[in-house]
């Protein structure tokens, strides 16, 4: 588990965004470039939700935890030569005006679904699983713009 107030307790506020291990997500990260923005979403809480925006300070690069026996993220079938998994560099950018919980997210997804709004196709719904998703044009929330979602681990 790791909150924005670690990210914020991190030197100059960055940190990598390590531990992937789904395809989809991993082709996500690979994707993200220099100064993209992404919203940081505590998943593994009480009530789910977007608490803050990073950006990307580093592009991808290969996840070192895939390689170190004594990690949680190590992957004994990736090698150095190819390896599988990868993660960027992120720093934190500020907090949302207020916490945007998963809920109100849902409320305007399923709204747009049943009316045909930008939401009604929004992968935080799809693949609630992927711990990296884009979002896509026009699939903004109130107030906030951003082409990433974060769910930490």
């Amino acid at each position: 588990q790791f909150s924005i107030d670690d990210l914020k307790a991190q030197p100059n506020q960055i940190t990598c965004w390590d531990g992937v291990r789904n395809y989809q997500a991993r082709n996500f990260l690979r994707s993200m470039k220099l100064g993209q923005q992404a919203f940081f979403y505590h998943s593994n809480c009480k009530e789910p939700g977007i608490v803050a925006i990073v950006k990307v300070v580093k592009e991808s690069y290969p996840d070192h935890t895939q390689f170190d026996k004594k990690h949680l993220y190590y992957d004994s079938t990736s090698k150095k030569e190819n390896p599988k998994w990868s993660m960027v560099d992120v720093q934190f950018v500020r907090m949302t005006k207020r916490f945007i919980p998963l809920s109100e997210i849902k409320v305007h997804h399923l709204a747009h679904k049943a009316h045909g709004g930008p939401l009604k196709n929004m992968m935080l719904f799809a693949k609630q699983r992927l711990s990296v998703q884009p979002l896509r044009q026009g699939e903004n929330l109130p107030g906030l713009l951003t082409p990433s979602v974060r769910q930490p681990s």
